[in-house]
């Protein structure tokens, strides 16, 4: 027992220096990119409404507000079409410094200096023509979310370019999450500072004037392009097979499809849609909240610090409580916490320490959590339902939605700003009763309403839960032992008499027919369809030379399939699914091609003893119909690689 405690632990592959410096030459990055998101996706409106067309008289310029407001959602909108296109020519690119890190830096590069110009309200030209104005607008502001586009998608990209090791790829997306909300939520600590101390430099006046906002933008565009040489210069991509065997490509209507064939992904959307129309809205109205409602503008940064400081306990505290709360209660105890906000942020506006409390409920969220999670849980979901097993759309789900929510987010703002009168050099001496009733209303009213349905989307619509995830894979996984679906994607081809595959021993340990294996294995359709190993190690190998043809979201159970057409399931422990994960670590991606022997996957043995299961590692095959008489298991010792049984398909 000790001896295999301890190989066990030899099997837990930890980062290296390199691993960690690339882990925060990655992280860095983020943290101007989501910078300029920030003043892409909130701050540019707030310019637009107060500084963009000072001077211009008050109709020319609420013309031109809601002109540009206008212009922003639909050419956002258009994103969710043209990122697909951009991932397939930053896919296709060839370089020998690989095929993210040119787009970072280029990307990066021009849409800084893109903003800055923008930022300069286009050098006064809508007080020379403003027609040409609009025109110049469109062209710039589409050319600027073309680049941050192929920065953002290259970004991303860069995670399995970093590292094949999921474990290391988990610590990269956390790090770069977790440097993502500091230069979000950093920047609107920042943003008041900076506006009024470079519009004082220039003008001598304690506001926010154009000379501040060209200032803010300069700043977050050095910013942004520092981080992206981060990226270039202390990461490495690298070219493996791992890389070269991700081919297939998802074009938006796979996306619209695949969410169209599985209700699950689409409820899940909505509900997170709603969500996260409030949330972006909330953001991006919290500035006038402050300026002309508080008539505290210098305060703002309170509301950064308090997103930031929430989301660093979030977080974390996410998966400790979800080991005794299921995801479902925690994602109420969310929208109750948003809906609390609101109705502070409605009743009790102008008291700070009633505002802050609002701040902390508002932020006190686990939905994008919870909806990456159940999201996840829906692909097996619709390969039940449908046969149909697609990451890729699960995948593009929630940037997509984020788009379509940050698209109508500025349209919404911007309205709110022209009819609410907060727009030019209006201060909150200005606001009349009325015009505080008009921003409640379409400031926190809709993003209420929004809150409350995204709540009853998910609590009487969204059907997944872990426990019904779990019931799924079982079910799931039966019907594949008895050939009532395929894990191949293409029609299987008949065999021939050669179509003979040898099944290796994918672990080490002790060879039992399904039937002695305990845990109730029959009860899933499982005897005589394949072979069980009790094992003394906790690493996974290929059986033959095949192709990865999936993994279910819980790492646990994962599909082959040989050369020959062997169509095959190797399980990792017996109801491991309940782990959510925990404990197991992939080295592979769904498509890729391997060979007998290669390492695919680990799991924690002791992990699994300790919640009461079994550790048996069970091999199956999915075509019974199809198999010549299997031969019968004789119980003995086996090491990986030693051949367990010859298959062949009829």
């Amino acid at each position: 027992m000790e001896e295999n405690a301890n190989q066990q632990v030899v099997t837990k592959k930890k980062l290296s220096w390199h691993q960690v410096n690339e882990g925060v030459a990655f992280a860095l990055g983020n943290l101007g990119h989501s910078a300029f998101y920030g003043a892409l996706s909130t701050y540019f409106i707030v310019y637009v409404t107060s500084g963009m067309f000072s001077g211009l008289p008050v109709s020319i310029a609420n013309k031109l507000i809601g002109l540009i407001t206008g212009l922003v959602v639909v050419i956002r909108l258009a994103e969710v079409v043209v990122d697909p296109i951009l991932g397939n020519i930053v896919d296709n690119t060839e370089t020998r410094w690989g095929k993210f890190k040119p787009w970072q830096v280029i990307g990066s590069v021009v849409s800084s200096i893109l903003l800055v110009i923008i930022f300069t309200g286009i050098f006064g030209l809508a007080k020379v023509n403003w027609v040409l104005f609009a025109v110049a607008f469109v062209i710039l502001f589409i050319t600027l979310d073309i680049f941050y586009s192929l920065a953002d998608v290259s970004y991303w990209g860069m995670v399995p370019a970093i590292s094949e090791d999921s474990h290391a790829r988990g610590i990269f997306t956390s790090l770069g999450s977790f440097t993502g909300s500091i230069g979000w939520n950093g920047l609107t600590m920042v943003v008041v500072p900076i506006t009024t101390y470079f519009t004082f430099m220039a003008t001598g006046k304690h506001t926010q004037g154009p000379q501040g906002w060209l200032a803010f933008a300069i700043i977050v565009g050095i910013v942004a392009i520092f981080s992206a040489l981060c990226v270039a210069f202390g990461t490495k991509e690298k070219n493996n097979v791992i890389r070269q065997a991700a081919k297939q490509k998802t074009s938006i209507k796979d996306v619209f499809v695949g969410i169209a064939k599985n209700d699950q992904i689409l409820w899940i959307s909505l509900a997170y849609l709603l969500y996260s129309l409030a949330y972006v809205v909330t953001n991006g109205v919290l500035y006038y909240l402050f300026k002309f409602v508080v008539g505290q503008p210098g305060e703002f940064w309170i509301a950064g610090a308090v997103a930031t400081i929430i989301g660093f306990g979030t977080a974390p505290l996410y998966p400790i409580l979800n080991r005794f709360i299921p995801r479902k209660v925690l994602y109420a105890v969310g929208q109750v916490s948003m809906i609390l906000s609101y109705l502070i942020f409605i009743t009790a506006h102008t008291n700070m320490t009633l505002l802050i409390i609002g701040l902390i409920l508002f932020n006190f969220t686990f939905a994008q959590l919870v909806v990456v999670l159940s999201l996840t849980d829906s692909i097996e979901y619709g390969q039940l339902k449908n046969g149909n097993r697609n990451e890729a759309v699960v995948l593009a789900v929630r940037p997509m939605l984020d788009k379509i929510t940050g698209a109508f987010s500025n349209g919404i703002v911007g309205a709110i700003a022209l009819v609410a009168g907060m727009t030019g050099s209006a201060t909150a001496a200005d606001m009349t009763t009325h015009d505080i009733n008009v921003f409640n209303g379409l400031a926190f009213y809709l993003p209420l309403a929004c809150s409350i349905l995204s709540l009853l989307v998910f609590m009487f619509k969204v059907k997944i839960t872990e426990t019904s995830h779990a019931e799924i894979v079982d079910e799931l996984q039966a019907k594949l032992a008895d050939g009532d679906m395929s894990i191949s994607d293409t029609d299987a081809m008949p065999a021939t008499d050669a179509a003979t595959t040898t099944v290796l021993a994918p672990v080490d340990g002790d060879v039992l027919a399904l039937t002695d294996v305990n845990n109730g294995v029959d009860q899933a359709g499982l005897p005589g369809t394949g072979f069980a190993i009790q094992p003394s190690d906790g690493r996974i190998y290929a059986p033959f030379d095949g192709t990865i043809k999936f993994t279910f979201s819980t790492k646990h159970t994962f599909g082959i399939i040989s050369e020959n057409g062997l169509e095959t399931i190797i399980h990792a422990g017996i109801d491991t699914v309940n782990l959510r994960g925990e404990g197991f670590t992939t080295y592979y991606q769904d498509g890729q091609t391997v060979h007998a022997g290669d390492l695919l996957l680990t799991f924690d043995r002791d992990l699994i003893r300790q919640h009461g299961y079994n550790d048996a590692v069970i091999t199956f095959y999915t075509q019974p119909g199809r198999l010549t008489t299997v031969q019968p298991i004789v119980p003995h010792a086996v090491k990986h690689g030693d051949a367990v049984m010859s298959v062949t398909l009829k």
